[in-house]
């Protein structure tokens, strides 16, 4: 018995790193509420009041409002990924009334994978030691600002 609790012990450990890590992110769904917002009924103030402070609200047009919901899972040290997303977007007129209510779903996220481990660059190519002596003899060379003249101890009128 005595063997078998240490064992059990390491594999209840490894156990537990595997299970899944669920995270939420952003607005709290509550679907009565986001589907009581109604298009020429509601304004600023009563959708302010129904859903809360946006997520954020956009700086062109009128001042859109956002409500972001995502839901991620991820096993130990990997990534997370987005199981579920609802973007709510609620558009006003001049006046602040609501004109339009869309919805979007987690078909609208973007994945953006980087290009190794440098930015790309148009020019020339230089080498490592290339960078590192190319700069010998342009220091104090002639029209680099360095040298002659005008200065206080220097040969000037």
């Amino acid at each position: 018995m005595r063997p078998l609790l240490p064992l059990l012990l390491a594999a209840g450990t490894l156990a537990a790193g595997c299970t899944p890590l669920r995270s939420h992110q952003g607005y709290i769904v509550d679907a009565d509420l986001v589907n009581s917002v109604q298009p020429g009924v509601d304004n600023r103030q009563s959708v302010l009041a129904t859903l809360g402070t946006p997520s954020f609200a956009s700086q062109f047009n009128q001042g859109d409002w956002y409500y972001v919901s995502r839901d991620s899972r991820n096993l130990a040290f990997t990534p997370p990924k987005a199981r579920d997303q609802l973007t709510m977007q609620i558009s006003f007129d001049q006046a602040g009334n609501v004109t339009a209510v869309r919805k979007s779903g987690a078909e609208q996220i973007a994945a953006v994978k980087p290009d190794g481990k440098t930015t790309p660059t148009l020019g020339r190519k230089r080498g490592f030691f290339q960078d590192l002596f190319g700069n010998i003899g342009t220091v104090g060379a002639a029209g680099a600002g360095a040298g002659g003249g005008g200065g206080p101890g220097g040969s000037g009128p």
